[in-house]
């Protein structure tokens, strides 16, 4: 009997198929899957002879390493430049080179075209892990997933963090906060919101979120509760500035009361942060910490 042909039923790639594209989209779906932030660089523009193509693509992952390429050289050297740029900034950029009577892409070809490169940030869909389960955690749940937010829901009662009351939960965690942290695929484009039913599992949670990298932490509570817990974290040896991150009290200052106005005044403090706002936010953000909301006023109130 003769062996099966390897590859039998399937179709072949059509003509135009281009591996190294395709190589390219996989590993952004990748790194976005896994949280992680790049910049996509492809050349949309082009104009007489130049050592590539259009529509040449090149992947540029935040620890500079790369996938793909739009022809190498020095023209690619500047675009890898950018791309770190466009990474930490997350604004796009567009370039225009002209190879005039240079040697194109340092490869000794005189090609004498002109070509526009975009580049552009690749962010991954933001996680929101909510630390709690009552009835703010509910409704905070439920805007941040319609403001673009990926949520987590933690709670060490079943009776409360289970999918009946978070359905729209892309995961939802019973148990032990020490438990389930470690677990957890926090990252710099996480959102840590401590909503948990008492200041003793706050502070249990705040211990271990701001020793993460973490975008924005949050925990709520009055101004006298925040400072309470953040005092006694001292007290077990975690340095001042290590708040410098911490929104607390969460929100802004809209005079929400009800729950669904808590998340509501969250959720935009969230969107803020992700969105790098240009409008004084931060003015009406209720935190008294770091860079937050009241800046180099954080320490004096601490003091008192």
């Amino acid at each position: 009997m003769a062996s099966p042909i390897r590859g039998a039923g399937v179709a072949p790639a059509p003509a135009r198929y281009n591996r190294r594209v395709m190589d390219v989209f996989e590993e952004l779906v990748r790194l976005r899957n896994l949280g992680r932030k790049c910049a996509l660089a492809t050349i949309v523009e082009v104009r007489g002879s130049i050592p590539s193509y259009e529509s040449a693509k090149l992947l540029v992952r935040e620890d500079g390493s790369m996938t793909g390429t739009i022809g190498g050289g020095c023209v690619e050297a500047e675009v890898w430049n950018a791309a770190r740029e466009v990474i930490e900034t997350e604004k796009p950029k567009r370039l225009t080179f002209n190879l005039g009577q240079d040697a194109a892409y340092d490869n000794g070809l005189i090609c004498g075209g002109q070509l526009e490169v975009f580049v552009e940030p690749v962010l991954p869909l933001p996680r929101a892990f909510i630390f709690g389960a009552g009835h703010i955690s509910k409704s905070l749940s439920k805007v941040a997933n319609l403001a673009g937010f990926a949520t987590v829901i933690v709670d060490d009662r079943e009776s409360f963090a289970n999918r009946e009351r978070f359905p729209e939960a892309e995961a939802v965690h019973a148990a032990e906060y020490e438990k389930v942290f470690p677990t957890l695929p926090i990252n710099e484009t996480s959102y840590l919101i401590v909503v948990t039913r008492g200041h003793r599992d706050d502070m249990r949670v705040l211990k271990l979120a701001i020793a993460t990298p973490a975008r924005y932490i949050a925990m709520i509570g009055s101004k006298r509760k925040v400072l309470n817990v953040v005092r006694e974290l001292e007290k077990e040896g975690i340095p001042r500035q290590a708040f410098d991150r911490l929104y607390a009290p969460m929100g802004l200052d809209i005079g929400a009361i009800s729950p669904e106005e808590i998340a509501i005044s969250v959720a935009a403090e969230m969107i803020a942060v992700r969105r790098n706002a240009a409008s004084n936010w931060r003015a009406l953000a209720l935190s008294v910490f770091g860079e937050s909301a009241l800046g180099e006023s954080a320490p004096s109130v601490l003091a008192k």
